[in-house]
């Protein structure tokens, strides 16, 4: 019989650290376990729904068109006005291991390119490893396709449920991946939370000041 991580650890509750689809994950957590909870931390917001997947496979597109042009084109004709990720993750079970390289490698530098805002911004290196590829390509896809299983779910409104739980929210304000909308809805919802929009940081913890400002704020809170 396995053991959840928090009863192993034997803590009543804790604090949640988590960004981008962490966030997601956090926030599912939180309301389906508030008394578990002590405080949050999250950064690179996002809560699964479809409005933001239709945007980051389509309308980042408009900021990299040269990237959304060779993204796009990785998919047969017929499905280019369609799922985009069902597409993929069509592309990337097939048999043939030509077709499903070729689509691992799209995938990802699509992935690459509306997180680099910056000149001479290179990809992340995990990227070069096909095995890596093959795998992220898979799993985010098979998220995706199935839209991230929150049919139905409202994770920002249900943030309303935990105004008693103290978080911290950081965002770039230069995130094209998953623009600050997101992240002020849910600190407007979420009353015990504050918002920190980085000005100068897109997508992720690497960002310019997003790690010390993580830092900071975990300070915050252990205080």
């Amino acid at each position: 019989m396995t053991m959840p991580l928090r009863e192993l650890r034997r803590a009543e509750q804790w604090l949640l650290f988590g960004g981008s689809w962490g966030v997601t994950l956090g926030l599912a957590y939180a309301e389906m376990h508030p008394n578990r909870v002590s405080e949050a931390i999250f950064f690179s917001i996002t809560a699964g729904t479809q409005k933001e997947l239709d945007w980051i496979t389509r309308q980042p597109g408009r900021f990299f068109p040269e990237a959304w042009e060779s993204f796009l084109d990785g998919v047969p004709v017929a499905d280019r006005d369609g799922d985009l990720a069902e597409a993929y993750a069509r592309l990337l079970a097939s048999p043939d291991p030509g077709v499903r390289e070729k689509a691992a490698r799209d995938w990802c530098a699509w992935e690459a390119a509306h997180v680099a805002i910056r000149p001479g911004q290179r990809p992340p290196a995990r990227y070069e490893d096909p095995r890596f590829r093959l795998a992220f390509a898979r799993i985010v896809t098979h998220y995706w396709r199935h839209n991230c299983w929150m049919d139905g779910v409202d994770l920002i409104g249900g943030a309303s449920k935990l105004a008693d739980i103290p978080a911290i929210l950081v965002h770039g304000r230069l995130d094209v991946s998953e623009p600050p909308d997101v992240a002020w809805q849910l600190s407007r919802m979420w009353r015990g939370s504050k918002l920190t929009l980085r000005y100068d940081a897109g997508h992720g913890a690497g960002e310019p000041g997003m790690t010390e400002t993580l830092v900071l704020a975990t300070d915050e809170l252990a205080g």
